[in-house]
């Protein structure tokens, strides 16, 4: 059986249902239906994911899809600035409005008139600022810092939080009025763990970058390293994976994405659970079945007794370790008696070693 998988072909790669954006499993056809649907509208639209789900590629996205395509797309990182720089940067300032405010300067609302304006980490905002966000969102209106005159816009908002910001209000970090307001439309973009099944398309989408960005041919993947890459949990979501795939691209000697290649929290969490029994007990015989077959001479003329004593043997031994060694409570998740488990004990020769584990002596 091949163990490389082939991940898809360098001059027909596979294109997302929206440019940017990868993955076909359930979760993120949900996201693409409601960018597509929220996009021709003038609502604001709420995006709420963990960092790095790709909160980003949906604001742009909104923007590309929409009437105002045509206009500018203005992004600011509302947790990157302290609240007065915040404050100049949004809404602009007049010259002497403050120390260094040698000339006046226009904000990002006015940059993004006719367009979109997308604030990302909003959730950072202090009670100050939102009350003027507030008075855009309801009035299309501002003031820039020093000044008096009131500037008008026409600009989307598209804004962003790491955090629910339903919670944030019930803490009283968030205004609950300008939630409202930023609540039209919300869409939840879903952490990589919880995607697995598109795991796949992203390694293909970042290979195919990467190949291209580093003059490489890294097309094959290693199916240990597969797995790996489809069982480590993604604290980092969509960017943690693509810096992993940049640097095995980048460090891989031939044309295979091998399992090597990866970081080590990746591939120590794949050798752990590679290592540990499973819990369920038709799954733990089911590998055990597999595992007795694979070492017993298949000519044999007692292949049934040698399978189903192995197999018993190594079942009662790992339900004992995972019991910590109670005999009363390994008999019954085995659905036996205790002293049908004692003689079992004595007739596979199993005892405790220092460890813990359980194995025959």
């Amino acid at each position: 059986m091949s163990r490389t998988i082939t991940l898809y072909d360098p001059d027909d790669p596979a294109r997302p249902p929206i440019p940017g954006l990868i993955g076909s499993g359930p979760a993120m056809q949900k996201v693409y239906r409601l960018t597509r649907q929220v996009a021709k509208s003038k609502a604001s639209v709420l995006l709420l994911g963990e960092t790095g789900t790709g909160k980003e590629l949906i604001a742009r996205a909104i923007h590309e899809n929409s009437p105002r395509k045509n206009g500018p797309y203005v992004r600011v990182n509302c947790g990157a600035l302290t609240e007065s720089l915040l404050e100049s940067e949004l809404f602009g300032h007049v010259r002497g409005a403050f120390t260094g405010a040698i000339e006046n300067r226009i904000g990002r609302f006015e940059a993004a008139h006719k367009g979109t304006i997308f604030l990302d980490e909003i959730n950072t905002t202090t009670p100050k600022l939102q009350v003027k966000l507030l008075r855009v969102l309801q009035h299309k209106e501002f003031e820039r810092v020093g000044d008096t005159r009131t500037i008008r816009v026409d600009t989307r908002v598209v804004a962003a939080s790491n955090r629910d910001l339903a919670e944030e209000v019930a803490a009283g970090r968030f205004r609950e009025d300008l939630y409202y307001r930023l609540n039209v439309v919300t869409i939840h973009i879903p952490p990589l763990r919880q995607r697995r099944e598109d795991i796949v398309d992203l390694v293909t989408h970042f290979l195919q970058i990467y190949n291209e960005e580093n003059d490489r041919y890294v097309v094959h993947i290693q199916k240990e390293a597969l797995e790996a890459l489809q069982e480590y949990d993604w604290p980092g979501n969509v960017r943690e994976l693509q810096n992993y795939i940049e640097r095995a691209v980048v460090l891989a000697p031939g044309d295979e994405l091998t399992l090597d290649l990866l970081p080590e929290v990746v591939v120590r969490g794949h050798q752990a659970r590679r290592q540990q029994p499973p819990d369920d007990i038709d799954q733990l015989v089911e590998q055990l079945v597999k595992k007795a077959l694979e070492q017993t001479d298949q000519n044999a003329t007692n292949l049934y007794e040698t399978i189903v004593h192995r197999v018993e043997r190594e079942l009662i031994a790992q339900v004992l370790q995972q019991c910590r060694g109670v005999q009363v409570k390994t008999a019954h998740r085995l659905g036996i008696n205790r002293n049908t488990l004692h003689k079992k004990l004595q007739q596979y020769g199993l005892g405790p070693k220092n460890n813990g584990s359980w194995q025959s002596g």
